[in-house]
């Protein structure tokens, strides 16, 4: 692929994440769901790689942060999430291993982060438990539909999965 077609790739998944994310999201419990943005960590890791899914991941957040539609806590989720699905997809060369690297990511490994993140940064001292439910929410239902259409992109056979056996 080449560096153009990639980099168009990356700001309309950008697009995607900014603009979905204040279009679809759900209550999970004390927080918002937000899973456009777990999708997008699918479908980029999938296709683009790690370090791409990591980049649109930390540009969406940004775009967010900026417009006000988004809280400083999508920075590690969405960023570790998008790196573990594109990382975990090329090491097991299966789909599923996107969607499970997003659980794992933007589900488990993220609001362990988010504790000092939110201490340093928010000013509040809350603990893992508390952002556990929503994040497994948020990110489960994201992955869930981002491995459906990563299946339903197979399909067409228009693009071209270079590491699926």
């Amino acid at each position: 692929m080449n560096r153009t077609y990639k980099l168009t790739f990356m700001a309309l998944f950008a697009a995607i994440g900014t603009f979905g994310s204040s279009l679809l999201w759900f209550p999970a419990g004390v927080a918002k769901a937000y899973p456009v943005q777990h999708i997008v960590n699918v479908l980029a890791g999938v296709m683009l790689g790690p370090i791409p899914a990591v980049i649109i991941a930390f540009v969406t957040g940004l775009l967010r942060n900026l417009m006000g539609t988004g809280s400083l806590l999508a920075f590690p989720g969405g960023m570790i999430g998008a790196f573990l699905a594109g990382y975990l997809f090329r090491k097991v060369k299966r789909t599923w291993g996107a969607p499970v690297g997003e659980v794992i990511g933007s589900g488990l490994i993220a609001p362990l982060f988010a504790v000092p993140y939110a201490k340093i940064v928010m000013g509040t001292t809350v603990g893992a438990f508390f952002f556990l439910p929503p994040f497994i929410v948020s990110s489960f239902s994201g992955a869930l539909i981002g491995l459906i259409l990563v299946h339903r992109l197979k399909k067409t056979n228009r693009w071209n999965f270079h590491y699926e056996k």
